[in-house]
């Protein structure tokens, strides 16, 4: 027996044990495939709890209540003109539905997945670790308890009170890093000594080099887009563009989706002004939490970019206010914002503002009409950042109409074209480049796999569909420990 297929059974029978089931990527892009079974205990069982179930929620389908939700048509949330001051549509699918009410534990699944049915992480001796700036180490914590697999959270210690104050719930080893939102190198040097101590006692699950990170994307996020479009366009509505922030790059693998079916699309990355990486080559600290910076993630794709847009991270914390204040609530419902979609404001986070600003600023830059369709994604929600928005009033006082006239006229509907790039063939290798001082250099990554993801036009493509494979080999451990034929 190999020491793979020693492992492997180890992680069958430990789930055997523990009726753990794994969704496949096609159920989690369409929970019609889910099992009936599945959904009865589904019923019963909240939408944060821990329970191995809600590894079948992984999905932007859920059911938007607290507790015994099946499944629907996808949670988004459309800007209004009168909000964005821009005639083309902006679409925000809805992250707060998810289990840790992010979608970033959807991220989580295919790093830990695709080892745990190869048997390259034994679940009985090894601990997850999942290096992050916010959500995705939660995501991956989630993930971790639900697969019964130990797991260490490593995130800068500048990050919102709440993040951490989950994590201990769940009992994730945690180590806080030096530093804020953009010390990401920090967070890889702890991954490196935590390695020379432990050795193969821990598997280092890294956002920034996973591909199983981004697949999910293609997967679920791409077309669950793909489906709002269809479900909400007009006789003469077009798929124009797609705006995110940079962040891991994972999200940016539903840009690939839909590349495939939308070739003329436009393709917008984010990143802070603050630390304009992409932009000027440019670094520095920010206070839009989990987008990341520093450094070109392996898992970006750069060649598939059309655009780059800086973010003023005072722009997001003002809008955080204008969007959560009765100040700003006030304003926004005397020029017109419906009640439905004021109530609505709350499922926004600082990086989903941040989305927003990005998506508004290439309407305007590609003078789009109402015939024009962007999508972004509401990352996480309010939930998050309590603690911030207290601190904004302990610092500046209260959020006044007067503050909310400026913030709305400056940071929204008056956001203009500035520190932004349509980019050439070469500003996309100039980016793409960046990807060798901190993977070759630092982290040992190959540079002829560097250059194959320049040069080698199947490379992507090779790499995104890979979750086929995994599918097969997830139906094959299911099947292994016989828990399935229950449900079906």
């Amino acid at each position: 027996m190999t020491s793979k297929e020693k492992v492997l059974e180890n992680t069958i029978k430990r789930c055997r044990e523990r009726n753990i089931i794994l969704p496949t990527y096609e159920q989690l892009r369409d929970p019609d495939k889910i099992p009936e079974g599945i959904k009865d205990d589904l019923k019963k069982i909240g939408l944060w709890d821990l329970n191995s179930r809600n590894l079948f929620r992984l999905t932007w389908k859920n059911e938007p209540i607290e507790s015994g939700g099946g499944f629907g048509d996808v949670n988004f949330i459309e800007f209004p003109s009168e909000l964005s001051g821009v005639k083309a549509r902006i679409i925000g699918l809805v992250g707060k539905y998810f289990p840790t009410g992010s979608h970033k534990v959807g991220a989580t699944f295919g790093p830990l997945i695709s080892r745990l049915v190869t048997g390259e992480f034994d679940p009985t001796t090894q601990k997850a670790v999942w290096p992050s700036t916010g959500n995705y180490c939660r995501g991956g914590a989630y993930d971790s308890y639900l697969l019964a697999c130990p797991s260490i959270a490593i995130l800068p210690e500048g990050m919102s009170r709440e993040r951490f104050d989950w994590l201990e719930e769940v009992g994730a080893e945690i180590f806080a890093t030096p530093g804020c939102e953009s010390n990401v190198k920090e967070i890889y040097d702890k991954c490196h000594e935590l390695t020379r101590e432990r050795g193969t006692d821990i598997i280092i699950l890294n956002q920034f080099d996973e591909i199983g990170n981004a697949i999910w994307h293609y997967v679920a996020t791409g077309s669950a887009m793909e489906e709002v479009f269809n479900k909400i366009k007009g006789e003469d509505s077009r798929l124009s563009a797609i705006f995110l922030t940079q962040g891991s790059a994972g999200t940016l693998g539903s840009a690939e989706y839909l590349r495939e079916k939308f070739p003329t699309i436009k393709v917008g990355a984010g990143e802070a002004l603050q630390c304009p990486t992409l932009l000027y080559n440019g670094f520095g600290g920010h206070r839009i939490e989990g987008i990341g910076d520093k450094h070109v993630p392996w898992i970006h794709n750069i060649k598939n970019m059309d655009m780059v847009v800086d973010i003023d991270d005072n722009a997001s914390i003002a809008l955080m206010r204008l969007f959560n204040e009765k100040a700003g609530h006030d304003l926004l419902r005397e020029i017109g914002t419906s009640q439905e979609v004021l109530d609505k404001l709350h499922l926004l986070g600082i990086s989903s503002i941040a989305n927003v600003q990005g998506a508004i600023k290439m309407a305007k830059y590609y003078e789009m009409t109402e015939k024009d369709i962007i999508f972004t994604v509401c990352t996480d929600s309010m939930d998050m950042y309590g603690s911030r928005l207290k601190e904004e009033n302990e610092n500046n006082g209260e959020y006044t109409p007067r503050q909310a006239s400026a913030d709305m006229s400056r940071y929204l509907t008056g956001l203009e074209i500035e520190h932004m790039l349509e980019l050439s063939y070469y500003d996309k290798k100039r980016m793409h480049n960046l990807k060798y001082f901190t993977w070759i250099e630092q982290q040992g990554k190959d540079v002829e796999e560097l250059n194959d993801q320049w040069y080698d036009d199947n490379y992507w493509i090779r790499q995104f569909h890979s979750y086929e494979k995994w599918d097969e080999e997830i139906n094959e451990f299911n099947e292994r420990t016989g828990l399935l034929k229950d449900y079906t």
